[in-house]
């Protein structure tokens, strides 16, 4: 697919479909104005008729002659007061379920111009520009790697999207937009990909793979020998009932000053979740292939850097272990000795997530981190909290909690922040060790965070619990490329100039 930013006045653009916006009720986007006036008021005509309502996400797709595009794809866009950077979005994933599977091999799309509520982060002509790009890329992905019949490749090939310039700050902008949607999409192949491929040592060749495609990604992988040696026993715990050993994947982008400290994503990667000996109902199980969406995660943004290459240093590290139930597996009641010295009953080995992490959280205080954000599929408690909208956001420093937070509402892919309260500390008490790994029903997704706290002390630390955001269930079941918008937004809010 070829994409492209153009200031050329749109009449004098070629493609086989134009694409303007409508508001319901407002002021018309002057792209939309110059198309009405070069199709002889028929934009007018149609909205007076009731053919055009211009009700946010309403399309209607006309065909023209003697035009320089063959059909005209007229989004409605709603209200000017209500057109949020939601609403426009909304906008334009109907905008795109309109052209993908369509006859256009080529479309001019002006709707740049529609302006968008909220503060300029996020109406901003760039912010507009690059959700556009974003939502492109988002919105024309496909899996159908183990289908036997691939589908009829898409006609669509090339987007032009009009903006008042085409110079530095609007290219960087829309490819920046590009890049999220491509690290998005690598997320999703990545989640989408079933678990007897997707295993931790294939996992670990993608980020090799990572690192050969982009030369400013450095990677490094330690296997199972190498973690015992340093004494990572909780991962090597969770993965000792798995013929696929572990493996602790380790990223590097170094684009900022040396002296910068950097910025380390911390992902889940457990490949395939059984639950362990402690066995998870059958139904549903085939969906525990998701439960390294942090890994996925943190893949699609180490993408983004490499391909934007902004002035910042980041490092991630992947904890990836299968739970399964064979003779070798962790059981109920085993104690083991954390990379930070501390002891774990486990009680559960189905919140093996948190053991993986603890580790991991443990290695990377060796980078002098700047600020440690883990991403992980970690609780259903989560789902009954926050349900698929927003993900669960727990913190030891409100600073980085609220930048997250912020990132968040600005790329549109929103967290809630939950309390961390020490009262909660208690729920993780054990007869037999420094802790347990779990702490009963009750606020189950703060006590999963307040278990990791204990190994991230030493530097500023956030979580985000993203079990209910990492995949779509159902008709639509496939990952969901979340959270990377937020994660990228985070970064580049951190990036130097």
């Amino acid at each position: 697919m070829n994409f492209s930013l153009s200031s050329k006045a749109i009449a004098s653009t070629k493609a086989d479909c134009l694409v303007v916006g409508l508001p319901e009720k407002g002021t018309w986007p002057d792209s939309t104005n110059q198309a009405d006036e070069a199709l002889g008021g028929m934009i007018k005509t149609l909205q007076k008729a009731g053919d055009l309502s211009g009700k946010n996400a309403t399309t209607l797709t006309i065909p023209l002659a003697d035009q320089p595009w063959t059909r005209l794809l007229v989004v409605g866009t709603g209200k000017d007061e209500d057109r949020n950077p939601a609403n426009y979005r909304k906008a334009l994933i109907a905008m795109m379920t309109a052209l993908k599977d369509g006859p256009s091999k080529s479309v001019a799309i002006a709707l740049a111009d529609t302006p968008v509520t909220g503060e300029e982060a996020v109406s901003s002509e760039a912010a507009r520009v690059s959700l556009l790009g974003r939502t492109l890329e988002d919105q024309l992905y496909t899996f159908s790697d183990f289908k036997s019949e691939k589908p009829a490749a898409r006609k669509l090939n090339k987007a032009i999207v009009h903006a008042s310039s085409a110079g530095k700050a609007l290219k960087d902008a829309f490819n920046l937009g590009l890049a999220t949607g491509r690290g998005m999409n690598l997320t999703r192949d990545l989640g989408n990909t079933p678990p007897n491929i997707c295993h931790p040592e294939w996992l670990a060749q993608q980020a090799k793979k990572l690192a050969k495609d982009y030369d400013c990604i450095k990677t490094e992988v330690l296997d199972e020998k190498q973690m015992e040696k340093m004494g990572m026993n909780t991962i090597l715990a969770v993965g000792k009932g798995s013929t696929q050993p572990p493996r602790l994947i380790v990223m590097e982008y170094r684009g900022g000053k040396a002296k910068d400290k950097p910025h380390v994503l911390v992902g889940k990667g457990i490949t395939f979740d059984t639950g362990g000996i402690s066995l998870k109902p059958g139904e549903g199980m085939d969906e525990m292939k998701y439960d390294m969406g942090g890994s996925a995660s943190v893949f699609g943004a180490m993408k983004v850097l490499a391909e934007t290459q902004p002035k910042i240093n980041v490092v991630a590290v992947i904890a990836a272990a299968e739970n399964m139930p064979d003779g070798g597996a962790s059981r109920p009641g085993d104690i083991v000795t954390t990379l930070s010295g501390m002891t774990v009953e486990i009680l559960n080995t189905d919140a093996e997530g948190r053991l993986v992490l603890c580790d991991a959280l443990t290695y990377v205080k060796k980078f002098d981190p700047a600020a440690v954000i883990d991403l992980a599929t970690l609780t259903g408690a989560c789902i009954i909290a926050l349900g698929n909208h927003a993900t669960g956001l727990l913190a030891n420093n409100d600073e980085l909690a609220n930048e997250l937070l912020a990132a968040g509402e600005r790329a549109g892919d929103r967290a809630w922040r939950l309390p961390l309260w020490d009262e909660y500390q208690s729920q993780l008490d054990s007869n037999f060790a420094d802790m347990a790994n779990i702490g009963g029903r009750p606020a189950g997704t703060i006590t999963a965070a307040c278990f990791l706290s204990r190994f991230a002390k030493d530097y500023r630390w956030a979580h985000l619990d993203i079990a209910g955001t990492a995949w779509h269930s159902g008709k639509a079941k496939g990952s969901s490329g979340r959270p990377v918008p937020m994660l990228v937004d985070y970064l580049m809010s951190h990036a130097g100039k």
